[in-house]
């Protein structure tokens, strides 16, 4: 079986147009995508990049371009029997889990059972629903297993969950101002971030937006700060918000409903109710680790606007690399993680299917080093160890740079008296 190849649009994602897609429930892109520039290139390139000349960012692009096409080319029955496995999987492990929790009274049941219903809620979420609503899978024409079609097992709705990562998030990367994945309009996540003084909370905040994710996000998708900047229609929020309800009920009907009312002949109910709650903490809190471990460790830079103004199709490829970072592992982590271990080639490739990710990062991370490009990764405890510490970092105002050593300004600045020492003198006049 060969695939279908579907040549990419002209947006800075590269993601094929989805086949089938409904008319007229397209939703408004905020803020407005940026046209890439056929040639040239912005006026400031990142740090990490100004070495390279025009036609070195042209010939990278074109690189990864081929690179993409190559993987496209070859799409086919493997991948699709790929997919299909996945969710047979972790349809069974939902469906053992669940009829195991019926029985939970027991303590070897209650743990069986939240283990199996745990890993079928990460699978659903991270490997399946995750990369089947970046499009990844709609061609191969399956109306059950596409982009249009899918509903996850999240508390946010997939059409508002599209519009703020795929539309937004992927487009403008790590832009401070444009890219509201940078902190979630909650945390402070970069130094550029103008302090303010609820950042104090940023830990506090942090750790309970990780066993309550999916929630954060449902707020987060509502765009309340695009509504009151006057970007967002308070009729939209109205039809976000009734889709978001509808949502909830969905959720709340099958975990903390439909499941305990079902154990409780067999007195587990409340044990059943306890499962799937949670269930889904550790889902959410695994979803969380994973998101900020390719996003906010060490190594991964944030941008200006100043940085994207007459952005190639290579430089666009620059800031996905360098605004991306990968966890390395086994396969069994790769696939937990929604292969979003390997986030630099999903930044790169969002529409590329995620069991080829692993055979891209050959390609990719050799590139990267021929072009003196940094490419990060990290074994997961360590980049969730400095994701974190960059929130209680951020938590606390900038320090002070130092001044250059000789220049004018460290020459005449004044020196800061020592904890305990006497003020210094003032001069006398006259």
């Amino acid at each position: 079986m060969t695939a279908t190849t579907n040549r990419p649009t002209t947006t800075p994602t590269g993601a094929t147009e989805a086949v089938g897609a409904v008319a007229g429930t397209a939703t408004t892109i905020r803020p407005k995508k940026p046209v890439l520039a056929a040639s040239g290139g912005p006026v400031k390139r990142p740090s990490a990049a100004a070495h390279l000349s025009e036609a070195d960012v042209e010939r990278l692009g074109k690189e990864l371009d081929a690179l993409r096409d190559r993987i496209i080319a070859t799409r086919g029955a493997k991948d699709a029997a790929y997919i299909r496995r996945v969710i047979r999987v972790q349809r069974t492990l939902e469906v053992a889990g669940r009829a195991t929790l019926l029985l939970s009274k027991k303590k070897s049941a209650f743990v069986a059972g939240t283990a199996m219903l745990s890993v079928a809620k990460i699978l659903e979420n991270m490997e399946i629903g995750h990369n089947v609503l970046h499009g990844q899978w709609d061609w191969m024409r399956d109306p059950d297993i596409h982009s249009t079609t899918w509903e996850w097992d999240f508390v946010t709705p997939a059409a508002a969950w599209k519009h703020t990562h795929n539309d937004l998030h992927h487009t403008w990367t790590n832009v401070l101002g444009k890219d509201k994945d940078v902190g979630y309009s909650t945390l402070r996540m970069a130094e550029d971030q103008p302090w303010r003084p609820h950042n104090i909370l940023n830990p506090v905040i942090n750790g309970i937006l990780a066993p309550f994710f999916e929630w954060g996000i449902a707020i987060y998708d509502l765009e309340l700060e695009a509504v009151q900047e006057g970007e967002k229609s308070k009729e939209d929020l109205k039809k976000d918000l009734k889709a978001l309800g509808r949502k909830v009920v969905r959720q709340f009907s099958k975990d903390y409903v439909a499941t305990p009312v079902a154990a409780m002949p067999f007195g587990s109910g409340k044990q059943a109710l306890l499962g799937t709650f949670t269930a889904n903490a550790i889902r959410n809190v695994w979803a969380h680790s994973v998101i900020f471990c390719g996003h906010f460790p060490d190594g991964v830079d944030v941008f200006t606007e100043e940085e994207i103004e007459g952005e190639t199709r290579g430089d666009w490829y620059i800031r996905q690399m360098l605004g991306s970072a990968n966890i390395s592992g086994s396969k069994l982590m790769h696939l937990m993680t929604g292969n979003l271990s390997h986030q630099i080639e999903h930044h790169c490739f969002p529409d590329l299917p995620s069991n080829r990710y692993h055979e891209v990062a050959v390609e990719l991370r050799e590139i990267c080093q021929r072009y003196g490009l940094p490419y990060t990764t990290g074994p997961m405890p360590k980049q969730v160890y400095q994701a974190w510490a960059k929130v209680f970092r951020l938590a606390l105002p900038n320090r002070p740079r130092p001044l250059p050593k000789g220049s004018a300004d460290a020459v005449n600045a004044p020196v800061p008296p020592r904890r305990g020492a006497a003020l210094p003198m003032v001069a006398r006049v006259g």
